[in-house]
């Protein structure tokens, strides 16, 4: 899913920030090491990116007039070249943490003629921070799983009690309105 997600223009519907987290998770449970599973996700974003950016130099224009880019919507296309043409590298590094942006912001480098050379290293180094980050996110929010899940079953039983004393006082107060 990550790599899909710039290769195929996924992360329009299925961002990638699941998967990653997911594999953190099992990373934590011992199916794969951490290091490798944040190695390959990193490798994967930015390979899925450098699709992308291919992609976009050889059919760019075409994209967006295909259903594809009719999907995607002239409002959103226009939204993310506005953040493209006014925050250049910084879109490409950024633009990794919404997946709206990390589908369409490498095909985008290319339609603007962005160097590949100046592409990728700022792809990279997105891809090692959020792609690792979330990943190791994964990981350490799966170790504190059974904290959590301690303080959330009491807080639970708060919170529902809580809605239906106000369902109740709500109701309570349109009889009276409807009395009245």
């Amino acid at each position: 899913m990550v790599f899909a997600e710039g290769a195929a223009f996924l992360g329009l519907i299925l961002p990638g920030e699941a998967a990653l987290i997911t594999g953190g998770l099992l990373a934590f449970q011992g199916v794969w090491p951490l290091w490798l599973f944040v190695i390959s996700s990193i490798i994967a974003a930015a390979t899925g990116d450098s699709i992308g950016y291919f992609i976009g130099h050889k059919y760019g224009a075409r994209i967006k007039s295909h259903q594809l880019g009719r999907f995607v919507g002239e409002k959103r296309w226009r939204l993310a070249q506005h953040i493209f043409d006014r925050y250049h590298w910084g879109a490409i590094f950024f633009g990794r943490a919404q997946g709206l942006l990390r589908a369409l912001i490498p095909a985008l480098a290319a339609m603007n003629n962005v160097p590949y050379k100046v592409f990728v290293k700022w792809n990279v180094a997105g891809a090692t921070i959020f792609a690792g980050g979330v990943g190791v996110l994964g990981y350490i929010f799966a170790g504190s799983l059974a904290q959590l899940e301690q303080y959330l079953k009491y807080w639970a039983f708060a919170i529902l009690i809580v809605l239906v004393t106000v369902i109740l006082l709500l109701k309570r107060q349109l009889e009276r309105l409807l009395e009245e």
